[in-house]
């Protein structure tokens, strides 16, 4: 299906912790870095980084619970578990075990009516005046105050959740008194402010455009072929740090192979490049030229 030999297979597909610890202290320590120079240098510029930055980085904590649900970022299954928990999943109110029952019917279905994920992406093109509004209602605020509500729900009917879903309740408590306990005692606990704000503003735009940039505006969305159902987005280093984190815009290759560690997508990219497989009309170079593609 893809031309790829058994040696090309067992290189793309081998996990190393120590590229999967890169990702993760990569992520806080830019975010520690963007909340520290809102602290130090407090101006208008600073706190707009930080709440750029931050937001991006709280959709790469959502991409770690993707990467450790696959078992496909660390060695070790239990901390595949432990880091798509306590070290990423909690600190959004993520739910690894729930997201992962949504996400494989999404593979297995994706090109079909019934992918559960179609309607992130069935209205695309939009017209440019319908997706400015989506990009205002997401950077306002509102879309992020409804995943607020919904997690308040969540903490008010504690009791009524099943197993997982206390799991993460408490889990996502945890963290985020830990967090504004940490920042208290650093005597910046406004800065905690900037981690909600960014969570219902940046946050909520990056996972938009990450929605759209895998599905939306594809050759054909009804067929089981990942190069008519999804798409590859070549990023600058600007993009991975402010939108779309890492190496999520080699969406096509994850559809082909999901078995492959998301810090080896790059090298499976290249090599179905180079045995003719993946066609340059499949590649997309940024995500400006995304937006013109999804808008009318």
């Amino acid at each position: 299906m893809h031309g790829l030999t058994q040696q090309q297979l067992d290189l793309v597909t081998r996990k190393s912790s120590a590229q999967a610890w890169r990702i993760v202290l990569s992520d806080w320590v830019l975010i520690a870095s963007a909340l520290s120079a809102a602290a130090l240098l407090p101006n208008p510029v600073t706190y707009v980084l930080a709440i750029l930055v931050v937001g991006c980085r709280q959709l790469s904590l959502g991409i770690i619970v993707h990467e450790t649900g696959h078992q496909t970022f660390f060695e070790s299954k239990p901390l595949n578990d432990f880091v798509g928990r306590w070290l990423s999943g909690y600190w959004v109110f993520s739910s690894k075990t729930d997201y992962m029952k949504g996400h494989l019917r999404h593979h297995q279905l994706a090109g079909t009516l019934d992918d559960p994920d179609l309607k992130n992406y069935a209205a695309y093109p939009v017209s440019k005046k319908s997706f400015r509004r989506k990009v205002w209602r997401d950077l306002s605020g509102q879309t992020g105050w409804r995943r607020l509500r919904s997690i308040g729900r969540s903490i008010v009917r504690y009791n009524t959740l099943n197993a997982e879903g206390q799991r993460v309740v408490r889990g996502g408590l945890i963290t985020n008194i830990a967090f504004l306990g940490l920042l208290t005692a650093l005597g910046q606990p406004w800065l905690y402010l900037v981690w909600v704000g960014a969570f219902v503003s940046t946050h909520m735009l990056s996972t938009r455009l990450r929605q759209i940039g895998e599905h939306a505006a594809v050759p054909n969305g009804q067929s089981l072929d990942p190069r008519d159902h999804t798409r590859t987005i070549l990023t600058q280093w600007w993009e991975r740090l402010l939108i779309a984190p890492h190496q999520i815009g080699y969406h096509l290759e994850h559809h082909l192979l999901p078995s492959v560690p998301i810090y080896r997508l790059p090298t499976l990219h290249k090599m179905l490049v180079d045995n003719g497989y993946l066609a340059s009309d499949l590649v997309i170079t940024g995500y400006p030229s995304l937006i013109r593609r999804v808008t009318h």
